[in-house]
């Protein structure tokens, strides 16, 4: 059975950080639907008085943040000692399992183009060991296909493989089409797949996709996504159901209140960086 699309999410303008301005596809009230990303950010601006000011340092835990800098650069600092950057094509994953601090430094470029992935930690790895990685350009492969090229920046396509993150793997492509041209994609029938059609606008059965949207596909076991009269830019996540309940407060992501209130209560009394616990340790 073909995919097709379920539903589409256009979203809106909003500031975060400390003034940035960016479009918020998905959040709160798609949890359910998207699972298990839990947010999408869209970054898109040629002006550097949108996004400069960047996001001071901040907590996360229980989730992972999953970057991706098309174009422009983003530089990373954590409480865990890591001091990194990347630009034009890399990849920025973070674990914040137990906790961990960062801020996100956005310099004047070009374009700054791209996206931010919140994606869902498994209960069972909420209070694993914060951890940083980057995926450079020399450990994405691309993978040229009639009219167009995939960018594999996680998981696996075909017989080619990328990072792939141990809590819960996901299978992340940037894929250019020029015009005319389209890509047919076998997906197992169990997992979550969306796109987001970061340039452009793509078409999924016979569905338009506009640009800068988000689009939940159905349960099947391939997709087709063609370009729609022009040069299409189509982000596709193929995960794993996690179908566990949500506690969300800010940058905080838990399974119930009481964890919520528990990771505010170690912000509060300077406890909110630790090793990796068990809930039955507590």
């Amino acid at each position: 059975m073909e995919r097709t699309i379920k539903r589409q999410v256009k979203g809106f303008k909003t500031q975060d950080g400390a003034g940035v301005n960016l479009v918020r596809v998905l959040g709160h009230k798609t949890v359910e639907e998207y699972d298990p990303i839990l947010m999408l950010d869209s970054f898109d601006s040629t002006n550097p008085d949108d996004y400069v000011a960047g996001f001071p340092l901040h907590p996360h835990r229980g989730i992972e943040t999953i970057s991706y800098v098309y174009r422009g650069t983003m530089v990373h600092k954590d409480s865990l000692g890591n001091e990194d950057s990347i630009s034009d094509g890399e990849v920025q994953w973070m674990t914040a399992g137990s906790g961990i601090l960062h801020e996100e430094k956005l310099p004047p470029s070009e374009r700054m183009l791209g996206v931010q992935l919140w994606l869902n930690l498994p209960a069972k790895d909420k209070m694993t060991a914060p951890s940083y990685h980057s995926i450079k350009n020399a450990d994405i492969e691309e993978i040229h296909f009639e009219n167009g090229k995939l960018r594999l920046l996680a998981g696996q396509y075909k017989e080619s493989k990328g990072y792939e993150s141990k809590y819960l793997p996901l299978d992340y492509y940037d894929i250019h089409l020029e015009p005319g041209a389209s890509i047919v994609i076998d997906t197992d029938p169990k997992r979550s797949v969306m796109i987001f059609t970061l340039l452009g606008e793509a078409v999924v059965g016979e569905t338009l996709v506009e640009e800068k949207t988000a689009a939940k596909l159905t349960s099947g076991g391939q997709v087709e996504i063609k370009s729609s009269g022009a040069h299409t830019q189509v982000l596709f996540v193929s995960s794993k159901l996690l179908e566990e309940p949500v506690a969300w407060g800010g940058p905080i992501v838990m399974n119930t209140k009481a964890e919520l209130q528990k990771a505010f209560q170690d912000l509060d009394q300077g406890t909110f960086l630790q090793k990796e616990i068990s809930y039955e340790d507590k």
